[in-house]
């Protein structure tokens, strides 16, 4: 599979980004994650078994949704850093004397093939090289089974980018992917039937000290040309009177207001095929899970 990173991102800024990010579930997080987990009523079969991957980031309200809509189902949660490890295990291990009359949440990464839908919120835009979480979500999953995951688009954060641009400053952040590339990227990692879509959210705060505290809980700055030393006080000033004079809200308000463009993917793990050649070699969990399901159509 060929593996094109996003050229805006800076992995070493990336990997920093993803050890240091605090572990709590940013209010726009939950709100895509509620707005994702109410397209489940479209998903007829139930899975016996999901993955939700950075549980914390993505929303623990969220999850307490999609755990509800399958309350039979085993979960498995994974998280990659140790302050997030430790904030799941507080939010999310029962306690000992309900442990009879429900499924516990295994904080570990699943066996190979085995949940068959994995939960993925607004984790994919941050990460330097997506097309090997990809690969590593595909592996979790059974044949036939899905995956759902939302990320920022484009259009965030333009009205701020404007501003930069036009004050003659670096960029104010990487370029986030368009969703009919997410939807190539998926069909390279092995998934089938990729469905994207996407909404725009315009969020409003009372001040540009509110509006960039929102923003440094959502992320940081990736891009490889971003301002490489520390910004002053009189910088920091001038940004606020921009954003106070470029964000106004149109409606009179007197608020400032920010675009994000939010897009939701949705794909299947298919059963496994064969590339005929002179010499092929077959995993033996591809080669079950062929045997089960039959020929592959096409």
């Amino acid at each position: 599979m060929p593996t094109e990173r996003p050229p805006t991102i800076d992995p070493i800024a990336a990997a920093r980004w993803h050890e240091s990010a605090p572990a709590l579930s940013p209010w726009l997080h939950e709100e895509v994650a509620r707005r994702m987990e109410d397209r489940l009523q479209w998903i007829r079969q139930a899975p016996a078994a999901w993955c939700h991957w950075e549980a914390v980031r993505g929303g623990l309200e969220g999850h307490a949704l999609v755990s509800a809509r399958y309350p039979k189902a085993r979960c498995f949660v994974v998280e990659t850093t140790r302050k997030a490890r430790e904030a799941a295990s507080q939010s999310l291990s029962k306690p000992w004397w309900s442990r009879w009359t429900g499924e516990q949440v295994r904080l570990e990464r699943p066996d190979e093939g085995a949940v068959q839908m994995l939960w993925a919120n607004m984790a994919l835009h941050m990460v330097a090289d997506p097309q090997a979480l990809m690969a590593q979500w595909h592996r979790a999953l059974a044949v036939d089974g899905y995956l759902m995951f939302s990320c920022l688009g484009p259009d965030t954060a333009k009205e701020l980018r404007a501003v930069y641009a036009d004050m003659g400053w670096p960029p104010a952040g990487h370029a986030f992917t368009d969703m009919h590339d997410w939807g190539d990227m998926l069909v390279q990692a092995g998934f089938a039937e990729p469905v994207m879509d996407m909404e725009r959210i315009t969020l409003t705060f009372a001040t540009p000290q509110r509006l960039l505290e929102e923003l440094r809980e959502l992320g940081c700055n990736l891009h490889p040309d971003r301002f490489a030393a520390l910004r002053g006080r009189a910088w920091r000033e001038q940004l606020y009177k921009a954003l106070e004079q470029r964000l106004i809200d149109r409606s009179g308000s007197g608020q400032l207001s920010l675009t994000f463009e939010i897009i939701y993917g949705h794909a299947f793990k298919p059963a496994p095929r064969v590339r005929v050649s002179s010499s092929s070699a077959v995993s033996l969990n591809d080669m079950r899970a062929m045997l089960r399901n039959g020929p592959a159509r096409g």
